[in-house]
């Protein structure tokens, strides 16, 4: 096939291109279908049909599509210059960003690293983990505490740490150094409250701890909210608490919030002001450019870095990096992006539609086959199970969800598949106008393809 060009771009795609998810036995068979142009809230599909954009692309495009302030700042910096070597290099996009984002940081994250986007950001944020002990002279303290559900990433050590257990199958993932504590799914709470829930998972923590020895645990590696993992929102007070069992025995809390970061749950960062945590480390990426280039990063501790620099450095060198750290196209991007929605106020605006959007997507519960809807600013999720009494779904709940998620796409509106939820996280530019028809659409897939599957109403009493 050298030296001819394929007809459509479908073709192309199924002859040269592996997706992230692929299935292996379609490989070269399964299409995808193609987007030609976006704006605002709406994607195009090569047909011409207009889509909302429910998952946001994926989790980042804050401010939509379309925005001239972000695509001429991308192409005068990449004419003025496109790249400088990090290691040798400063270049004004990187130092501006930096300082702009130590400034929207919790507690003392004064200090900026930038990577290439949110698996390199988890991955270097675990590294400096690893460095900080050894130059601390703890070179047996290295093991990393995380919860089932949660996801961090594909590199080899963040995919390590990822608890979504159906990625694990075909790769050797799984690592001496990684621990396991149980999802915060308050739904797995069974006969307990919620308040004697967090109690037995805090329990679990500070046993883990006890089993495996403080002085060999490096970090607790966290997301606000499970996001990838079913958009699943801890009990009240839980991040707080596993700080608090962090600082007693000397253990680095890292928060990840690739997802939730810049402006998602109506904050700039979610951990403190929506969560009530002020962590060591926080990585980011997605919505630092919303997703119209990429860009990672995570934000350390002065306090932290104190224990390993200056007097303390003992000779050492931070030696992690990548060639497009700092790169001044992306920066000038995150810039531009972060000032515009510092002056048209998103996070201000997510902020006041989160409830609005909690609303909207409760409204649905009465529908046959939901059995849960939550949210946190504008993440949420549908829970579609045909018996909605179990915890978790099984294989045809999965089934079921799918044929929604495809209805949904019918009736023009692009939302993700992830098991028995209808992910909906939409660019934070949304209105409530553009939230009704969401919901709308949502609505009629849910009951059209529940009807399919002979699900009868549910009594209003018992909703």
């Amino acid at each position: 096939m050298a030296g001819k060009m394929l007809e459509t771009i479908d073709e192309a795609m199924r002859a040269h291109v592996l997706v992230p998810a692929q299935e292996m036995e379609k490989l070269g068979k399964a299409s995808q279908p193609v987007l030609t142009r976006a704006e605002g809230i709406y994607v195009y599909a090569e047909d011409g049909r207009r889509l909302i954009d429910g998952p946001a692309g994926m989790w980042c495009a804050q401010v939509g599509y379309g925005r001239r302030e972000i695509v001429d700042a991308i192409a005068h910096q990449a004419m003025v210059l496109p790249y400088a070597s990090p290691w040798y290099m400063a270049t004004s996009p990187a130092a501006r960003l930096a300082e702009k984002i130590a400034s929207l940081t919790p507690g003392d994250l004064n200090r900026v690293f930038f990577t290439t986007g949110g698996s390199t950001a988890v991955d270097s944020a675990l590294r400096f983990s690893e460095f900080y002990n050894n130059v601390l002279g703890r070179p047996q303290k290295k093991r990393i505490i995380v919860r089932y559900d949660g996801y961090h990433g594909s590199t080899a050590l963040t995919a390590a740490c990822t608890g979504r257990t159906g990625n694990w199958p075909n790769f050797d993932i799984r690592q001496d150094r990684i621990s396991f504590l149980s999802s915060p799914n308050p739904r797995h709470a069974g006969n307990r409250s919620q308040e004697a829930f967090l109690d037995d998972l805090v329990r679990e923590f500070e046993d883990r701890i006890e089993e495996l020895g403080a002085d060999t645990i490096a970090a607790f590696l966290a997301e606000p909210i499970l996001a990838s993992g079913g958009v699943i929102i801890p009990p009240q007070g839980y991040h707080a608490r596993f700080k608090a069992v962090c600082e007693k025995h000397d253990i680095l809390y890292i928060s990840d919030e690739v997802v939730t970061g810049f402006g998602r749950c109506g904050e700039w960062f979610a951990s403190e002001k929506v969560f009530g945590v002020v962590p060591d480390i926080i990585t980011f990426a997605k919505g630092v450019t919303s997703g119209y280039v990429p860009l990672g990063g995570l934000a350390i501790s002065e306090r932290v870095l104190a224990r390993v620099s200056g007097a303390n450095a003992k000779g050492s060198w931070f030696t992690n990096g990548y060639t497009y750290n700092n790169h001044p196209v992306a920066c000038a991007a995150a810039l531009a992006n972060i000032e515009l929605m510092e002056r048209e106020g998103i996070v201000d605006h997510a902020r006041d539609m989160a409830g609005y959007f909690a609303s909207a997507l409760a409204s649905l519960r009465d529908l046959p086959g939901v059995a849960e809807t939550r949210s946190v600013g504008l993440v949420g999720c549908v829970q579609c199970l045909l018996d909605p009494s179990r915890a978790d779904g099984n294989a045809e709940d999965k089934a079921f969800t799918l044929k929604v998620d495809e209805r949904c796409f019918e009736l023009g509106l692009i939302v993700r598949p992830l098991g028995d939820l209808c992910v909906i996280s939409p660019p934070l530019v949304i209105t409530r106008a553009q939230i009704d028809d969401m919901v709308a659409i949502l609505a009629r897939a849910i009951a059209e393809v529940g009807a399919a599957h002979g699900l009868k109403a549910k009594d209003p009493a018992a909703v």
